[in-house]
């Protein structure tokens, strides 16, 4: 393994320290690798060591690359320091991913209470986006991020349908970030159709990192250390895992249904469907509101594609075809 810490702002002592995995040899057709850029936290005054290297070795050890930021703190952190520290470390990674043998499309961001602060703000506004984003305990809305940091600003209003999709996690005895903020979150990922996996875990205190005792960790729940694990299959759905060959593909994407793509298509929601004009006498003959038998509940239509109906109604191929050229041909309304 390679560790180099490079110097991003001395006037801010802004620190990005990298651990860099071999590749090829014994490693086979392993020619790059996915990488974990770990934000840590420390309520924008110093920055944990605990959520640092400790977390680094949990990814590493899952086959990663791993970075560690060490962002603009106290009266350096004057917003927007702390996301241009983010760019500027995101923008590193990625302009020397070929001599760092990194995988630049596959790039995750790990944050933890304020860092998890900057994690989501990387996530939602940032010009070098992450592929994903783990959040843990994040400090998400905008008066608990302004206790700690005056001009931090509020993640939900930032978060859209191109925010990546994020794994969330927190406990609901959390005794200074309370979980309301992840809450918040989850309900705007989810207002926006973003994918998201969402672990709330029954009790413990705040700060638990990793959940490891030889980190301190005291009165957590048995299961809280589960997330780590859990993150890193959650990454290999949605960023591609490991095989003989290399690097596979993701198994779901970043975006749960069709309703935001350009083209009015198979995977929009029957709910989203109903609200475009010029789909919606289509779907009245497709899916009439009033049928014999059990009908499609409208909390239902909200969430299920009209692919997903037409198979289940056992539509043949050509079918289908037909049914998706239609909808592309249609212009499509903002709504």
């Amino acid at each position: 393994m390679r560790t180099e810490t490079f110097v991003l702002n001395e006037a801010r002592s802004v620190t990005l320290t990298s651990y860099l995995q071999p590749v090829g040899g014994e490693f086979g057709a392993l020619t790059k690798r996915p990488a974990v850029l770990i934000i840590p936290g420390g309520g924008y005054h110093f920055c944990s060591d605990r959520e640092a290297e400790p977390v680094a070795y949990a990814y590493l050890k899952a086959g990663y690359h791993a970075f560690i930021l060490r962002y603009s703190l106290n009266e350096k952190a004057e917003w927007p320091n702390p996301l241009c520290d983010y760019e500027q470390a995101m923008g590193m990674i990625r302009a020397n991913a070929k001599s760092w043998h990194v995988a630049s499309d596959r790039i995750a961001v790990i944050g933890f209470s304020a860092g998890g602060h900057l994690a989501a703000c990387a996530a939602t506004m940032s010009k070098e986006r992450p592929n994903a984003a783990i959040l843990g305990y994040p400090v998400i809305d905008g008066d608990c991020a302004g206790d700690y940091l005056p001009s931090a600003p509020d993640v939900i209003a930032a978060v859209d349908e191109f925010t990546c999709p994020c794994f969330v996690f927190a406990t609901r005895t959390d005794n200074l970030v309370p979980v309301g903020n992840s809450i918040h979150l989850i309900d705007a990922l989810c207002r926006h159709d973003v994918a998201f996996e969402s672990h709330i875990y029954s009790n413990g205190p705040h700060g638990l990192t990793t959940g490891d005792d030889s980190l301190g960790v005291q009165d957590c729940c048995s299961r809280y250390p589960h997330w780590v694990d859990d993150s890193i299959t959650w990454l290999k759905d949605m960023l591609g895992g490991f095989d003989s060959n290399g690097l596979t593909a993701p198994r779901f994407g970043a975006i749960i249904n069709g309703n935001h793509e350009e083209k009015l298509n198979l995977n929009c929601t029957v709910a989203y469907l109903r609200s475009q004009s010029a789909a919606a006498e289509l779907l009245s003959h497709l899916i009439p509101e009033k049928q014999e038998g059990m009908s499609l509940p409208k909390s239902a239509e909200k969430v299920i594609s009209l692919g997903q109906i037409l198979a289940w109604g056992g539509a043949d191929e050509n079918t289908i075809r037909a049914i998706e050229a239609q909808l592309m041909s249609m212009q499509k309304e903002v709504n």
